[in-house]
């Protein structure tokens, strides 16, 4: 589990975010949703490690993470599993050695205990035996799934996924929101998807804490999120035709 308690963060006079609290649940797909600006990229980028907070405490099973030093930071990060919104893939790597990369890195393990590593989480993306494809020979789709084996090499407790359906077709997204999902109950992760996809939200949230102006002002789930009586939260999800529809029936 991640809680976060009372979190502020500002940049200057931008304060970015007021009082956050929220826990994010084990075995769960934890949605952050809200429009651009709100915040919700800040958090995640917070819970990554790659800003300081001003106030609060970020708590990974217990662990106030700003509280720790170089190495117990150095030890929770090899924890942490990221997706990125693009990716983030090695070019000059091809498909094994960019899922390899870091095994080899925080790991000890012999190339037969890595390349055996390596293949399971391909299969569990259903790529395998495409080890030696590179990058630029992949789809959208593709990318985001070695992404994900990437993200899944050292078998973390914790999965951060940062818009992970940005640029597929609805087909693909769902594909993806399905594994993310998979993964987190089968493993028993604590998996947070920052989105703005309201096809994922209805997917797959688990979860979900919706941010506007820095501030959380409502949570629950995909089934009570088309019941509330938030209006700021329902004039963003039902921003589309489609959701309008799904509000009225």
């Amino acid at each position: 589990m991640i809680e976060i308690k009372n979190i502020h963060k500002s940049f200057g006079d931008n304060h970015v975010l007021n009082n956050i609290s929220f826990k994010f649940e084990k075995g769960k797909t934890n949605l952050i949703i809200g429009e651009s600006g709100s915040g919700k990229t800040t958090l995640l980028r917070i819970l990554i490690g790659l800003h300081k907070i001003d106030q609060g405490e970020v708590l990974y099973d217990g662990r106030d993470f700003n509280q720790l030093n170089s190495k117990e930071k150095r030890k929770l990060r090899q924890e942490i599993g990221v997706l990125f919104q693009r990716g983030a893939l090695y070019d000059f790597m091809n498909v094994e050695e960019n899922i390899m990369f870091p095994l080899t890195m925080f790991t000890n393990q012999s190339y037969e205990e890595k390349i055996e590593r390596v293949n399971n989480c391909l299969e569990r993306v259903n790529l395998q035996n495409n080890n030696n494809l590179k990058i630029s020979e992949l789809s959208g789709g593709m990318i985001k799934r070695v992404s994900i084996a990437r993200a899944i090499a050292m078998k973390p407790k914790y999965l951060l996924c940062d818009e992970p359906n940005s640029g597929l077709d609805p087909r693909t997204a769902i594909i993806i929101d399905n594994l993310i999902k998979e993964i987190s109950i089968e493993d028993d992760i604590t998996t947070i998807v920052n989105t703005h996809d309201m096809n994922s939200v209805m997917e797959i949230g688990d979860s979900i804490a919706y941010i506007n102006n820095g501030q959380i002002s409502w949570t629950g789930n995909k089934d009570e999120l088309l019941q509330s009586n938030n209006k700021q939260l329902n004039n963003f999800v039902f921003a589309s035709k489609l959701f309008k529809r799904l509000k009225n029936t």
